[in-house]
């Protein structure tokens, strides 16, 4: 992606969200009959040559676009002492600011944030009016030995209540299981077009929440994503390698029925007719593979085959990274986790990641050989999406694709009846979110170098962009919550300092001095240049070796 198409998405992300709260702070003091002098765009002259400018006055207002798009500000009359002495003050008297009761300052304050958490419930409203990709509770994946397996569930189920409760999507069902460590659950499921009842011991395991902490959470061993049809050869001997198949085999169709994923080979070879199965299967590179055909005898079930899915195929391994140390390779096979046998993915990165560093003893298969490695997993900078970096656990390894997308349907509601309610209980949802870790960054939980700078969102926009504009209209949201909220903290210069200062006054019945007031301008502006300079040497620190070799180049050293 061009920087070109960085700078257009962060200008573009901005400019909506900062038109969007000035308009807040706009259209209530209008309302409220304070005369606005100037609505802006972005700061400095307006934008275009000579006479032709993206400027115009309409009434007693001032529109215009300028040139610097990162901000925007509306002037109202009588909004700062020093102004008292301006004609218009004293021409119109009531249309001051100062001159409003205090409840219609703190309106016109509060209006600005108010309009960026009211942002988020318009874009999620329009997008259930237009249609949202949902993951629909079907039961893609059930890893072998797990409390999903010993309950019953099999992959292609739909999930209908856990508890009691009702079940809609499938993050309502992962949300159900991990706040259940260590309960009996009833669920309820679709199987065939019938409904069945099983009773679901979820198990606890450890885990990371949202903010990157370890802790307990239910864990089922149920999957949303598909397994690929992709082979797991453990043991050496078995019918499956005599006949020539070797673990990382993509299988593509048995008999010549085509295969899709791991459920569906695993039919398709327990339909085979004769004594021996004929598969094609794709093996090498993804991009070039080499098509085989194999025979292999038809022995009712892939266990008896001698084969399991490739669930961690490994494919690469970092140099001086802790799984090299220990000594594993590309091509081993990963089955187990300290004595635990690993189904997923998804599984082993947890048990990895939740460690807290402690040393795992890792089972693996290696030509047809089980074997142990003892690996201590390290901490590393880990990209946890659209570019924001975070440190994990980690053994350096990176896993060949087992898995397939799982069953989605597009979300589509047009009464606004019924969309406006859960477009604001999904923007209630993600500010809980948010406020949880602005919680964590204030305690210290969470790392003070997870705040990025205008570089940092840059990149976030950017990436959001390349991916669609739903992810990108996901990220404008995520940033809107946070503008509102932020405006809000009770720090001179941003919305919440100004209502502080109103609500001295309206106790006070008098307005502050100009020298008062000067001074909590000052701390204002102190702290949040303190803020703005963490966030950019974040930003910075992120991309030190790049910034070291721009300036080496630049001087010529």
């Amino acid at each position: 992606m061009s920087a070109f198409s960085y700078a257009f998405a962060f200008v573009f992300l901005l400019s909506v969200l900062i038109f969007v709260h000035e308009l807040g702070h706009f259209l209530v003091a209008k309302w409220c009959g304070v005369r606005v002098l100037k609505f802006s765009l972005g700061f400095g002259p307006p934008v275009g040559f000579g006479r032709h400018r993206l400027c115009w006055k309409r009434g007693h207002t001032e529109y215009v676009v300028a040139w610097f798009p990162l901000g925007g500000f509306v002037k109202m009359l009588g909004e700062n002492i020093d102004e008292a002495e301006d004609a218009d003050v004293v021409a119109h008297p009531s249309e001051t600011l100062g001159a409003k009761p205090t409840w219609q300052k703190l309106a016109i304050v509060f209006a600005g944030p108010a309009m960026n958490l009211l942002l988020p419930v318009v874009v999620f409203a329009v997008t259930l009016a237009i249609g949202m990709p949902q993951p629909a509770p079907v039961i893609g994946t059930v890893e072998a030995g797990s409390p999903a397996a010993q309950a019953g569930l099999e992959p292609g189920d739909r999930i209908l209540a856990v508890a009691g409760e009702p079940v809609a999507w499938w993050d309502d069902f992962a949300e159900l299981v991990r706040d259940r460590p260590g309960e009996r659950v009833r669920i309820q499921v679709e199987r065939d077009g019938a409904d069945r009842t099983l009773d679901l011991d979820i198990a606890t395991r450890s885990g990371l929440d949202p903010f990157g902490k370890v802790k307990p959470m239910g864990w089922a061993g149920a999957g949303h994503s598909r397994l690929n049809a992709i082979l797991g050869i453990p043991d050496a001997g078995v019918p499956a390698r005599v006949a020539g198949l070797r673990s990382g085999d993509r299988v593509t169709a048995v008999d010549g029925v085509a295969v899709e994923d791991w459920v569906g080979f695993a039919r398709a070879y327990s339909q085979a007719a004769g004594p021996e199965a004929d598969l094609v299967v794709e093996r090498g590179s993804a991009e070039a593979p080499e098509v085989v055909k194999v025979a292999v005898p038809a022995l009712g079930d892939l266990e008896a085959l001698g084969v399991v899915p490739a669930s961690v195929l490994i494919a690469g391994v970092s140099p001086d990274s802790p799984a090299q140390r220990a000594g594993l390779a590309a091509g081993d096979l990963i089955v187990s986790v300290d004595g635990e046998p690993v189904g997923s993915f998804r599984s082993f990165a947890e048990s990895v990641r939740s460690s807290g560093g402690r040393t795992l003893e890792i089972g693996f298969a290696r030509d047809g050989e089980t074997r142990v490695a003892s690996v201590s997993p390290e901490l590393m900078p880990i990209d946890v999406g659209l570019g924001i970096e975070e440190p994990r656990y980690l053994v350096g390894i990176t896993a060949e694709s087992a898995t397939l997308m799982g069953s989605v349907v597009v979300e589509q509601v047009r009464n606004p009846f019924i969309a406006i309610p859960r477009a604001v209980g999904m923007t209630v949802e993600v500010t809980g979110t948010f406020l949880q870790g602005l919680g964590k960054l204030i305690t210290g939980e969470v790392s003070r170098k997870q705040l990025a700078g205008p570089i940092g969102i840059a990149e976030i926009a950017g990436r959001a962009l390349e991916r669609g504009w739903e992810t990108y209209l996901s990220i404008m949201v995520l940033i809107s919550i946070n503008l509102g909220i932020l405006n809000l903290l009770p720090i001179p210069i941003l919305d919440g300092g100004q209502a502080v200062i109103f609500m001295v006054e309206g106790v006070k019945r008098g307005p502050l001095s100009l020298r008062t007031r000067e001074i909590f301008q000052q701390i204002g502006f102190t702290v949040l240049v303190l803020l703005m300079g963490m966030a950019f040497w974040n930003d910075l620190s992120r991309h030190w070796t790049k910034v070291v070799d721009w300036l080496r180049a630049g001087s010529g050293l």
